[in-house]
């Protein structure tokens, strides 16, 4: 049955209420031909057919690795809110890494604006602060411009991020948050998506230890450390030495990209990415790597104390024959020890 003008209107109308919600706009089935896109006009558009998101150059965080900025179609969206997910406790540290590299690029662009973090007392007792005099080595940032608000209660630091999120004098805002907590579900995220959007900043929220769940937020990155590897030299690589940091990134959710997995590796001189492609010394196999790592040299076994040479691997050596194996005749030459009968034998009193 043919649809009247009416129902197709309003199907339009809650498509478009919908997107506006979510955060981007309905998929358009006859653009006006007379209206092509212009910055001049669509300001704030995009639009999004068949998975090709057409934007202001301006509208993305750009990482400065080409495939998968390209996956992104053009970086991390700087007004909205995006998820960067450790799925274990242990990857606090890579995700806070990874956060600090991003604040560093925003910084790059918004000079003079600090950076809002914000995190409740649990989970700066967990994952700890970053290191104040590491903030300029590694990552350029100067230690007053990055700032820290610690609460005691989740409802308190989601209330401080949705101030933050709509102030214009703030670079860029993180929420760092542990597991999935009922309170932060699809209505609080839609906020701190809808704040960042009429803020024009971005909005970084860090789950540590969680599980992904529906979240209003456009884009979601898994992040989990990658094995170093060692330092390039005029002579090569350098034996025994640990290079830049690095770390594997899964799109775990995005509008207008596939799922996918880079290795990255932070320039602490240049503050900027670069991807390791094609190294079998940094292979990972799913989210956890390892699979093309390279063995290890050293044997299981420390080195002996009086020993000229390294200790055997473990199994080499067995400190009794094997089930059937003939017994030796240095084996056989060896003393017994004596036998008594039990009741002569003295007895321990006490």
């Amino acid at each position: 049955m043919a649809m009247t003008a009416v129902a197709r209107e309003t199907v339009f109308a809650l498509r478009r209420q919908i997107a506006k919600i979510e955060g981007t706009l309905p998929e358009r089935l006859a653009a006006p031909a007379a209206a092509p896109f212009d910055a001049d006009v669509n300001t704030d558009l995009t639009i999004v057919r068949r998975g090709i998101a057409a934007a202001l150059p301006d509208a993305f965080l750009p990482i400065g690795v080409e495939r998968l900025d390209a996956a992104l179609s053009g970086g991390l969206p700087k007004a909205a809110l995006s998820e960067i997910h450790g799925t274990q406790t242990r990857d606090a540290g890579a995700v806070a890494g990874f956060a600090l590299s991003l604040t560093s690029l925003i910084l790059k662009q918004t000079p003079g604006l600090p950076v809002l973090w914000i995190g409740t007392s649990e989970i700066f007792r967990e994952a700890g602060f970053p290191y104040a005099r590491g903030l300029h080595a590694s990552f350029g940032i100067e230690p007053e411009q990055l700032l820290f608000s610690e609460a005691p209660r989740l409802v308190d630091a989601l209330w401080v991020a949705e101030e933050a999120a709509r102030m214009t004098a703030l670079a860029a805002v993180i929420l760092e948050i542990r597991g999935n907590p009922q309170r932060l579900d699809l209505t609080a995220t839609r906020r701190l998506h809808a704040r960042a959007q009429a803020a024009g900043r971005p909005v970084f929220l860090l789950r540590q230890a969680a599980e992904p769940e529906p979240t209003a937020a456009p884009v979601r990155l898994i992040v989990t450390s990658a094995p170093a590897v060692p330092r390039d030299t005029i002579a090569g690589p350098l034996a025994g030495s640990i290079g830049r940091p690095a770390f594997t990134l899964t799109i775990g959710k995005s509008r207008t990209a596939l799922p996918g997995q880079f290795t990255l590796e932070w320039n602490p001189d240049e503050c900027a990415f670069d991807e390791r492609a094609g190294d079998e010394r940094a292979g990972d196999e799913g989210a956890g790597g390892g699979r093309n790592r390279p063995k290890n040299p050293v044997p299981v076994v420390s080195l002996s104390g009086g020993g000229k040479g390294p200790a055997p691997a473990s199994g080499a050596v067995l400190a009794f024959p094997a089930v059937g194996s003939p017994i030796s005749p240095a084996a056989r030459d060896q003393p017994s020890r004596p036998q008594r009968t039990a009741h002569l034998g003295p007895r321990r009193a006490g």
